[in-house]
């Protein structure tokens, strides 16, 4: 018959049970650690802040404003004042709610382009970097002949083709905007897809979507997630350059850019036309890069502890 020894015989070496549950409570998921690192960086809080009020502000302004983008009050370029916050314009339409309205214009485009650089980058680059070979060489090598032309003079060129609007506008930004995106996942998927649980689920029999979508984009989501945050206000700033080459969305509607190129032809005669809008197109550019620098800080294994 088999004795039980008493547990109280037993001496613990090299530490102890309240040492070691201890150290069991301080561990922590890797998100979960990402997001205690991220809350730790005051800039990109800052950032979160700007951008909900900015949100906020844009949804809610045109709902409740006593005024439309578009409605003329007869006073002309009208300087700011209790009845109309930021001044009117030489249309004499009240400029708060424009830039407003104007904002739901810029971060539509912006969040939009995003989404499609996104959505083709992530495809483009997992396909190029787990499949390889040949494949590898004919994808990389047609991101290569869309680069090589300046992204700028691609987008010009598409909406004088396309004629100015908010739809051609997302189309021609979103045209070569993936590369880079492309290139990004594809340099993570080539690090990943040669791990131990990528080869586990090739000789199990899955196939490249489900290696793709249930092992490398969740291991590669960190560079996803912080190029995409960093692709929303390359795209708003873009906008706001073709503007003021007169490609931006048509009249009456406004965008910030669009109001900043009307502004700027005033700047003498009624400054705030220009000063409102550039405020918000910083600000916003600011608080977007911010959150990107702070995701990429909080998400560097380098910085784990």
């Amino acid at each position: 018959m088999t004795q039980q020894i008493p547990r109280e015989k037993f001496t613990v070496v090299g530490g102890n049970h309240a040492a070691t549950d201890q150290l069991a409570e301080k561990s922590v998921s890797f998100w979960k650690e990402v997001r205690l690192r991220f809350g730790h960086n005051k800039l990109a809080i800052i950032g979160i802040i700007i951008l909900a009020i900015v949100a906020l502000m844009a949804i809610f302004v045109p709902i409740f404003s006593p005024y439309t983008y578009s409605q003329q009050l007869g006073v002309y370029n009208g300087p700011p004042s209790a009845k109309n916050w930021f001044g009117t314009d030489d249309l004499g339409r009240d400029v708060f709610t424009r830039v407003w309205f104007g904002a739901r214009i810029s971060l539509f485009i912006g969040i939009t382009a995003a989404v499609i650089d996104l959505i083709i980058g992530v495809l483009w680059g997992s396909i190029s970097g787990l499949v390889g070979g040949r494949v590898d060489d004919i994808m990389m090598r047609i991101a290569d002949v869309l680069t090589a032309v300046p992204y700028l003079l691609v987008v010009i060129i598409l909406l004088v083709v396309l004629k100015p609007g908010l739809v051609p506008i997302i189309i021609a930004l979103s045209i070569t905007g993936w590369v880079n995106m492309a290139r990004i996942v594809r340099g993570e998927v080539l690090s990943i897809k040669n791990q131990e649980y990528v080869l586990a689920a090739r000789t199990l029999g899955a196939s490249t979507g489900h290696i793709i979508s249930k092992h490398l984009i969740p291991n590669a989501l960190g560079a996803i997630l912080v190029t995409m945050t960093l692709t929303i206000p390359s795209a708003i700033f873009t906008e706001a350059f073709l503007s003021f080459l007169g490609l931006g969305v048509p009249q009456p509607m406004a965008s910030w850019g669009t109001m900043a190129s009307d502004g700027n032809n005033a700047i003498d005669t009624a400054p705030w036309r220009l000063i409102f809008p550039a405020i918000l197109i910083s600000i916003t550019i600011f608080a977007f890069n911010a959150v990107g620098d702070g995701l990429r800080d909080a998400l560097d294994p380098k910085l784990r502890k």
